[in-house]
């Protein structure tokens, strides 16, 4: 089935409000789920929607809560996500990081104490959207085993980048520490699917690409396997240091949910020492020359990173959005 975007915003709206969240905020949230779904990331969107209403139902998520600026020094400042709402929370650290950009050239907003940011590549398309090249990152729950364990002691941190065009045509890279975000592995079982590649390990300890095996064990591949691994780490303790907040081995040992996280929000405005149109031509040149190249598959086509996401945007915004039908009644079901 397919849902106009604008029914489900009001809906995400409708039933965010009817659990007392602040207007404010209740909308922020509801457009970033929305554009998330639009963009045909169902997994951190329409998807996720039923999770997150848990959390504010269990209270390990404060609607009402707002983030708070704690430090600041020139273009670089401190928040507090007060445990609000993830999106809501990441959505003003970047509009403030690309706010310190316009005056400084690069702004960056660390926030801590809050939560799930959904879809980390929504902040980067925001970046772009107002002419800055955006860098962004958090780190999780403790779901991802390092390179040569098996218990889950890192987090799959995603790590998110940027280049705006002037037509809004952005070159955008949005990526998990592991080979698959949870969402997707998800998906792909609700689905019956099989991942493209192999995402994790199964009960008997051979790499699999069955999601349904890996969501049993627990333990999804690294991106570039030690590689991944060590970047996991490495962005997890920048992020905490700069927030002054949580790292993923205290999430794990303060939290049963994914929850109290720390972010980083870095927002570089290029206009500072080129034209758009410099921007835009060296971006024209790369991509040009990339789509030179031969196809793998006869009569394939080769994609910048986010020109698809442009393409389901358009086909979305004129159809609907495609919602699973037990997803749906899901979520009507939590109206007040």
């Amino acid at each position: 089935m397919r849902i106009p975007a604008q029914e489900l915003k009001a809906t995400f709206q409708e039933i965010l409000l009817g659990r007392g969240v602040d207007p404010v905020i209740a909308e922020a949230a509801a457009q970033n789920f929305t554009d998330t779904s639009v963009d045909g990331v169902y997994s951190h969107g329409v998807n996720r929607f039923p999770r997150v209403i848990s959390y504010l139902d269990k209270g390990v998520v404060d609607g009402k809560a707002k983030p708070e600026c704690t430090a600041k020094m020139g273009g670089f400042e401190r928040w507090d996500g007060h445990m609000g709402l993830g999106n809501a929370n990441a959505r003003l650290a970047m509009d403030r990081a690309c706010e310190l950009a316009q005056g400084h050239g690069i702004g960056i907003v660390a926030i801590g104490n809050t939560n799930h940011w959904m879809r980390g590549g929504a902040y980067g398309w925001q970046a772009a959207d107002r002419g800055c090249v955006g860098i962004c990152w958090t780190n999780t729950m403790p779901n991802t085993p390092a390179w040569g364990g098996k218990e889950a002691k890192i987090g799959n941190n995603p790590f998110i980048l940027s280049v705006p065009q002037s037509e809004g045509k952005h070159v955008v890279i949005d990526c998990a520490m592991s080979q698959f975000a949870y969402g997707k592995i998800e998906m792909a079982r609700m689905k019956g699917e099989q991942l493209p590649v192999p995402g994790g390990w199964d009960s008997e300890g051979n790499i699999t690409t069955d999601p349904a095996e890996i969501e049993k064990t627990q333990r999804v591949l690294t991106i570039g396997y030690w590689k991944g691994s060590g970047l996991s780490i490495a962005l997890d303790l920048v992020a905490a240091i700069l927030s002054g907040a949580n790292t993923v081995t205290d999430i794990g040992r303060k939290y049963t949910e994914e929850v109290g996280l720390s972010q980083v929000m870095i927002a570089i405005d290029p206009r500072h020492m080129n034209t758009a149109a410099l921007t835009d031509n060296i971006i024209k040149t790369v991509v040009e020359d990339i789509k030179t190249a031969e196809p793998t598959t006869p009569g394939g086509k080769i994609f910048y990173p986010g020109e698809l996401e442009l393409v389901t945007r358009r086909e979305n915004i004129e159809n609907g959005v495609p919602v699973l039908e037990e997803v749906w009644e899901t979520i009507q079901s939590l109206k007040a």
